[in-house]
């Protein structure tokens, strides 16, 4: 069902840190059931399963990885200005997949958060 952001695959494939590796790819399930359920590409009822196993773990996960991407994150963009909301907490903040379907906030967010995590993996390879 989900497909990997390239850029970050490529980033990814450059470092060995596989805990975060596992993060990364449950966030990547994240942003395509997202984009899938705003776009009417898939019901909320057909996401509720991805929804049960996805949103639990990163909620748990991303206290590990809140204070690495932070400062990542308050470098990107979301909706046309500096983003001054968490991203990643914003998404997982996200109650159900019935919450979706017009959440244009969360859309904009969704880059910000690839962008993070692209400027982290980024940044470990440079180290």
């Amino acid at each position: 069902m989900f497909a990997i952001n390239p850029f970050t695959h490529f980033l990814r494939q450059r470092g060995s840190d596989h805990d975060f590796d596992r993060f990364v790819s449950y966030w990547d399930r994240l942003e395509v059931l997202v984009v899938h359920v705003y776009r009417e590409k898939m019901t909320v009822d057909e996401a509720a399963g991805e929804y049960a196993e996805i949103w639990p773990w990163l909620r748990v996960a991303y206290g590990r990885w809140q204070p690495v991407l932070e400062p990542h994150w308050r470098e990107t963009r979301a909706a046309g200005a500096t983003t001054q909301t968490d991203p990643f907490a914003l998404l997982l903040a996200i109650e159900s997949p019935r919450a979706i379907p017009g959440d244009w906030r969360a859309m904009q967010h969704l880059p910000a958060a690839r962008e993070a995590i692209n400027r982290y993996l980024t940044s470990s390879i440079q180290q």
